[in-house]
């Protein structure tokens, strides 16, 4: 019978670092060195890419470029997006350890899926040298899947590329893209799913999407609660997300419910065809 053999999760703002607040201030802070003023809202859009990439998607838009012209003069170029990378790396590798906590509810999450033989992959925008304090300071504190894959295995081809998800494939020995769950916080983790042709989960509640620190998040009303959660669920529905989730903890009920749905046919992509098809 076709199951669910394996689930890839993103690492900061779904497993670990509640809002993925790690790399957002760095970006800010580099531009702000470099003379260029840029919103928390701009410093995040690109989220989830491998670093330099981001830094290349900030510089690429339009108002952001716009201010680059005015302050220099030309068009920012290649050497603009390594030298401001050159800046970014050692400031994120000097606070990285300090965003390594698992958000709640993820350890035991992924407990409950490796009670029932399911294997836990991971992805990320980091690089792997990054990736070497997060893994290593995550697993202290209770949280480590069987592997992690990172733009450096793929040739610098991160999201939204789907060769990361393959890589775990490969390594956990997963037998088939519809077998697969990912699940992850930002937009570009959303494509990363489409992209490779498996179950595509944006999680909400600690979401670099969302952006709120967990303190922000519990204090706002319930209504106001909820408004960011819908807020942040079209987002990444939009994006062609299969399903989304508040949080981890409702992630073993997700996967016996796509159980149900492969019993009977239906592939990733598979509901939000259905949903289009015009009632009789």
């Amino acid at each position: 019978m076709s199951r669910i053999e394996g689930v890839i999760l993103d690492w900061a703002g779904t497993a670990v670092d509640f809002g993925c607040f790690a790399p957002v201030n760095v970006f800010v802070d580099i531009f702000k060195n470099a003379g260029i003023g840029v919103t928390m809202d701009e410093a995040r859009a690109p989220m989830g890419m491998l670093k330099i990439d981001h830094i290349r998607a900030m510089l690429s838009m339009p108002r952001v470029s716009a201010l680059w012209e005015n302050k220099y003069g030309r068009s920012f170029t290649e050497q603009d997006v390594e030298k401001l990378y050159a800046e970014f790396e050692p400031a994120l590798m000097a606070s990285l350890s300090q965003y390594t906590d698992p958000i709640p509810g993820v350890v035991e999450t992924v407990d409950n899926l490796r009670t029932r033989g399911l294997k836990i992959g991971s992805t990320t925008g980091y690089t792997s040298t990054m990736m070497e304090v997060v893994v290593s300071n995550a697993r202290q504190k209770g949280y480590s899947p069987d592997v992690y894959v990172t733009p450096d295995d793929t040739h610098s081809l991160g999201r939204p590329y789907p060769y990361m998800i393959y890589r775990n494939m490969e390594q956990l020995k997963l037998s088939a893209c519809r077998k697969v769950v990912k699940v992850g916080d930002t937009v570009s983790d959303i494509k990363e799913g489409v992209n490779a042709g498996v179950w595509s989960v944006g999680v909400v509640i600690g979401s670099s999407e969302m952006g709120l620190r967990q303190e922000e998040f519990e204090s706002l009303s319930a209504s106001d609660q909820e408004k960011a959660i819908a807020k942040t669920k079209e987002t990444f529905l939009q994006h062609g997300a299969d399903f989304t989730i508040h949080t981890m903890s409702e992630l073993p009920s997700l996967i016996d419910s796509i159980n149900d749905l492969l019993s009977e046919g239906i592939n990733p992509g598979g509901v939000k065809r259905l949903k289009s098809l015009p009632s009789s």
